[in-house]
């Protein structure tokens, strides 16, 4: 039975009696009746003899000195005697500042639209700060594989061509097709009005080779690979795993990181030129069944305004886009603190701001090479 007997005599000295036991399931009922005693009596000074206490959890310990809190708000002490040796060592183990700790997440309270502004670009002065560093500390990790290509976990770098390369084909080549069948569509309906259906084979080409294959390739890379590494370096954040290879000398950059962007450089150009393949085979499928276009005028059509030029700076804006996101998802990974919950964000953050960098690569690109050529 979870039953304690509590007996008090006296006015302004209140002497009280505690006996039985005194655990979770009655400890309310115990704080209802003590409480309802302090405001009858009134007492100067109270004190409660626990030498008949048979029993005390800590919820009893807890309440117990919630009460001397209690006593000590209305002007009163309240005092334990004769208590047995082990409550003692259960009231020990309470720490009385813990109590009175505000809790580990800060109230939440409205803010201003000022403040919240402020917030935004410190935190993304700080994150930009921290990318920045990472980057040149990867920059520095590759240059020294360069030089030192024994030190490259080679069968990593092929385990990550698989799953970010080969296993992505079907993926990319399907939206890539549907892209280029789109595209020749919409052409066709505005084209044909003029008298212009040859046109359509041009368009599809130049937006595929220079812009849409580069592009759309690094963002199903993005949201397929970038968040894969993001939350595998996460969860061994996480479950300290990083910690236990720096431990053992290992460099986390060069042991993780290093095959990943590896991988990335060699897969993403790859992907890049099975995507623009599918987005003009999509093309050339609208252009041969819809807009009675034969075969070879369409592959001539495309071609003709296409140079080598076109090809090599889509390429190199994939290699940009492959550090980019392989860098990124690494770098949000290692920023990782808590549990599973962080990995999630983590995972989020990595996609969202690979994208975002991939974008504004590109327009730097579109700029750059406009005054190139």
């Amino acid at each position: 039975m979870e039953e304690y007997v509590l007996t008090s005599k006296g006015e302004a000295d209140v002497k009280a009696s505690l006996s039985g036991r005194l655990v979770i399931g009655n400890v309310a009922r115990f704080m209802e009746e003590m409480e309802r005693l302090f405001r009858e009596r009134r007492p100067i000074s109270m004190t409660c003899e626990l030498a008949g206490l048979a029993y005390l959890d800590s919820a009893g310990a807890l309440a117990l000195l919630k009460l001397q809190d209690s006593a000590k708000s209305r002007n009163f002490s309240l005092a334990y005697e004769n208590m047995s040796r082990e409550a003692g060592e259960i009231m020990d183990l309470i720490d009385r500042d813990a109590l009175v700790k505000p809790p580990l997440h800060e109230e939440m309270t409205s803010r201003s639209f000022t403040e919240r502004t402020g917030d935004g670009a410190v935190h993304f002065y700080h994150d930009l700060i921290n990318m920045l560093t990472f980057l040149g500390e990867l920059l520095v990790a590759i240059a020294y594989c360069i030089v030192h290509p024994g030190a490259v976990r080679w069968r990593d770098v092929l385990f990550y061509m698989q799953r970010a390369g080969a296993e992505a084909l079907p993926i990319v080549g399907l939206i890539s097709l549907l892209i280029g069948l789109i595209m020749a569509f919409m052409s066709s309906l505005q084209l044909k009005q003029f008298g212009a259906n040859i046109f359509v084979a041009s368009l599809v080409g130049i937006s595929i080779v220079q812009e849409l294959g580069p592009i759309m390739t690094a963002i199903i890379f993005s949201g397929r690979s970038g968040s894969a590494f993001a939350a595998e370096i996460a969860t061994m954040m996480v479950n300290e795993e990083v910690d236990a290879l720096a431990t053992m000398g290992f460099d986390p950059l060069r042991f993780l990181v290093i095959p990943k962007v590896l991988a990335a450089i060699i897969v993403v150009p790859v992907l890049t030129l099975y995507s623009m393949f599918f987005g003009i085979l999509g093309g050339l499928l609208v252009g041969v069944l819809g807009l009675d276009l034969t075969f070879y005028t369409y592959l001539q059509q495309t071609m003709k305004p296409l140079g080598v030029f076109d090809l090599a700076s889509s390429l190199v804006k994939s290699i940009v886009f492959a550090v980019l996101i392989a860098g990124i998802g690494c770098q949000r990974g290692f920023q990782v603190k808590g549990g599973a919950e962080a990995v999630g964000e983590a995972t989020t953050s990595a996609v969202v701001a690979a994208i975002f960098l991939v974008i504004v690569a590109d327009s730097a690109f579109v700029i750059v090479l406009q005054y190139i050529r």
